[in-house]
């Protein structure tokens, strides 16, 4: 685990982030459930001689829920973070639930952002309260209970990883298991447990769930920086609508639709070319 820093943004506001590797810098907004400790393709973009920020979005972690009242202040939060880091501008990388705080942030500080890359991205509406999903999620993932759901997940995923990784399968992927197990690697059952471990809900996926809802096409056209979409076209999390959606708004991106199993596109058969991809990308702003 790496060592997290903790900065006050303003009275009452605090945010915490992780800050790995040497070069250029790289700013993630990771996805769902996770925190500034999120570890996804970061071995690879390390070695390609990049440095990693990582806040913790808004309720995550040890980053307090007022910083995500909105989109506009939730961006504002990582404005000053690269104030308080002295970086003028960064790549970003905004993952699953991450990708509206990362297309606002393109669209509004053009000035602060190299490039944007969505990985499994929400660019739109997502879950409303009309979806099961949505109504599940306000039981299971609510602040007071999300411990013990992430408590109870993390016991049965020690004990029985491939277990869980089937009976959670149909939540990542649009396949059925016996075809997410033949683009499974070896050591992807260990990739998924570690990720399990490190996975909480705090208040940050309550405010996951409304800030889609902010989000407008003009945001999207307004982005000019050059911009890289990466989803599966198998992903059940996120349909590949959302990256359909900004690829059609957003004048200076390119669509990379994946052969991965799901929504977790660094993960089996098919992840090598997300990190080769991503490379050529970032190699060629």
């Amino acid at each position: 685990m790496r060592e997290a820093v903790q900065i006050q943004l303003q009275a009452g506001v605090s945010m915490e982030y992780t800050w790995e590797g040497q070069g250029t810098p790289i700013l993630v907004l990771h996805g769902g459930h996770s925190s500034c400790q999120e570890s996804f393709g970061y071995k690879e973009l390390i070695e390609q001689g990049y440095a990693i920020l990582t806040p913790s979005r808004a309720g995550y972690g040890g980053t307090s829920r007022e910083a995500g009242t909105s989109l506009a202040a939730a961006c504002r939060s990582y404005i000053a973070l690269l104030d308080h880091l002295n970086l003028d501008k960064v790549h970003v990388i905004a993952i699953s639930a991450g990708g509206p705080s990362g297309i606002y942030m393109a669209a509004h500080y053009p000035e602060r952002v190299s490039s944007l890359t969505l990985q499994s991205a929400v660019t739109k509406e997502w879950l409303t309260p009309e979806h099961k999903e949505y109504k599940a999620a306000k039981v299971i993932f609510r602040p007071g209970m999300e411990k013990v759901t992430w408590t109870m997940m993390g016991v049965l995923c020690n004990l029985f990883p491939t277990f869980l990784l089937k009976q959670m399968a149909p939540s990542f992927s649009k396949l059925s298991y016996e075809q997410v197990r033949a683009y499974n690697n070896a050591d992807d059952v260990q990739a998924f447990k570690q990720m399990m471990q490190r996975q909480r809900s705090g208040h940050g996926f309550m405010i996951d769930l409304e800030l889609p809802g902010q989000l407008s096409a003009s945001d999207l056209r307004a982005i000019v920086c050059p911009t890289f979409i990466m989803h599966s076209r198998h992903d059940s999390s996120v349909p590949i609508a959302h990256a359909q959606y900004a690829h059609e708004q957003i004048a200076q991106s390119q669509l990379c639709e994946l052969d991965t199993w799901g929504h977790l596109i660094w993960l089996g058969k098919g992840s090598e070319q997300v990190h080769r991809e991503l490379g050529a990308f970032l190699a060629n702003v």
